[in-house]
């Protein structure tokens, strides 16, 4: 696949196995879509909130400028989530009676700490930030967590807008229900739902990310010439393909150049020895084991030996 051959996408998605350098890759990419004139944002997802490191500046939920043409925000799941269940709390107000309210209201404090509350809420930030282009930027450009975590939030849309579906038809059964009932005993009432109108609006809303994950996203898998990113990525491949999201170049990082000589390598040792010297001075205090890389990948059972050696020299355990 010849990378731009496959037309403009505005979203961009950087994903792939911890560790492989998405987040440097991301922000390089969203300042150079900058550099050529477009209004870009940048969005991390990734919990760890490396960006703010790798750009040097303090990044928070609202979108910060960072230079002409470049905005970036980094995504906290966790306030998020917890905002989304005090809304909810605010609708069972008006849609649930006193007696079952208290029970309601137990069941939402569980739940802000749920995996799959956070991940929900995530996806409802996503939601909004897509919704931003192409208005007010040009391109958005999503530096995400780890694989698995990305995947799963990529498939959402599929499964919640049915889940959504299904909800919906068993809201507005237990509604006409309560009309009924309120008729039946002569009662006034109104007919609005905020439960009912919010589940609706969130129907609609995974039903717009679904056709922008389709037609207007690209995403690029960045992995490392080792054995164990490249096997994620292949699982990746699969599952993006299942999922009928674009996937666009493979991007292969740290790629030791062909020339590199002696020279290349005693900077690359230089630079190994003042991080070395950091990590002693700044965490020294904790104890600190260097494990040394082995010439090859780690590959079977029998390579983890001398890495327990250095282990067991160290007196872990």
């Amino acid at each position: 696949m010849t990378p731009g051959g496959d037309g403009l996408r505005r979203l961009a998605f950087f994903g792939g196995k911890g560790g492989v350098g998405k987040t440097t890759l991301a922000a390089a990419f969203a300042t150079l879509l900058a550099e050529r004139g477009e209004k870009t944002l940048l969005v991390s997802t990734d919990p760890a909130h490396s960006t703010s490191d790798v750009l040097g500046a303090k990044l928070s939920g609202d979108p910060t400028g960072l230079e002409e043409n470049l905005w970036a925000v980094e995504i906290d799941a966790a306030a998020d989530a917890a905002a989304y269940v005090e809304r909810v709390k605010e609708d069972a107000k008006g849609s649930v009676s006193p007696e079952v309210l208290p029970a309601v209201r137990q069941h939402l404090e569980l739940a802000k700490s749920s995996p799959g509350t956070e991940e929900s809420a995530l996806f409802d930030r996503f939601v909004d930030l897509i919704a931003l282009c192409p208005e007010q930027y040009d391109r958005i450009v999503f530096d995400t967590a780890p694989t698995g975590h990305t995947l799963r939030l990529l498939t959402l849309p599929a499964l919640l807008t049915a889940w959504v579906e299904g909800m919906v038809r068993q809201r507005e059964k237990v509604a006409g229900m309560e009309r009924m009932l309120r008729n039946l005993a002569g009662k006034e009432g109104s007919d609005d739902d905020p439960i009912l109108n919010r589940l609706r609006g969130r129907r609609d809303r995974f039903h717009h990310a679904r056709h922008r994950l389709l037609e207007d996203t690209k995403f690029y898998l960045v992995l490392i010439p080792e054995r164990l990113p490249i096997e994620e990525t292949a699982r990746a491949l699969e599952t993006l393909k299942q999922a009928e999201v674009h996937v666009g170049a493979l991007i292969v990082n740290r790629v030791l150049p062909q020339s590199a000589d002696g020279e290349f390598m005693r900077a690359r040792l230089e630079q190994q020895s003042e991080y070395l010297e950091e990590i002693g001075r700044r965490f020294g205090r904790r104890g600190i084991v260097r494990v040394e890389q082995d010439a090859r990948d780690i590959t079977h059972r029998g390579q983890l030996e001398p890495l327990a050696r250095q282990l067991d020299a160290a007196g872990l355990g």
